[in-house]
This record gives C-alpha cells, sequence and structure tokens, in this order.
C-alpha cells in the first residue's frame, strides 16, 4: 500500500502545484487540490473514491448554485421516498466495492 499512497500524495502535489502563485500559499490550495482528486475518476477502480465511501455522486458546488437536473430531482422528493431510495443505494454499497475490487 506504500506505492498506492506515494502514487496519490504525488497527484495531489502535482494539483497544488498548478494551482499555487508561491510556496507559501499552498495551505489555502489544499482542501480544493483534495476535493478535486477525490471526485476525479480513478482509472483502477473505474469510480471515484467519493462514490466508493458515500455510494453516490459528488453534489458539485456549481450545482447548488445552479441547479442541476439531479439536484432538482432529489429536491421534489417526499421525505419518506428520499428515505427509501438512499436506503436501496446504502444496501447496494457492498456490491459496487466488491465491483471496484475486481475491476482492480
Amino acid at each position: 500500500m506504500n506505492g498506492a499512497v506515494e502514487a496519490a500524495n504525488k497527484n495531489i502535489k502535482k494539483i497544488i502545484q498548478k494551482m499555487v502563485i508561491t510556496y507559501k500559499d499552498w495551505h489555502e490550495m489544499f482542501p480544493f487540490a483534495l476535493h478535486g482528486y477525490r471526485t476525479s475518476v480513478r482509472t483502477s477502480t473505474a469510480a471515484t473514491p467519493f462514490s466508493l465511501v458515500y455510494v453516490m455522486e459528488v453534489v458539485l458546488p456549481i450545482e447548488v448554485k445552479i441547479p442541476s437536473l439531479r439536484v432538482l430531482m432529489e429536491a421534489k422528493l417526499e421525505e419518506s421516498e428520499w428515505v427509501q431510495i438512499r436506503f436501496d443505494q446504502l444496501n447496494l454499497i457492498e456490491e459496487k466495492r466488491l465491483a471496484a475490487l475486481c475491476h482492480g
């Protein structure tokens, strides 16, 4: 696993290097770099790290400001319907993780 951690750190470092102007402001861009890294698809698993953990795709900040079809559809659901859909998604989490493991 050390190789995987080193590769992840290297990728995050590359993202931060592209975002900062001077080396002194890297800590301000770190949360944005992590968000970008966690929401991009990995070729080894064919999924995003976020989706493997939370069993749903991330809602990007721009989708909150300018609502996407997905956000609008979820907003119009009754609470009981939303709870049932979320429960069904959580039941499928193990299947999705196994598929990602097999893909790797």
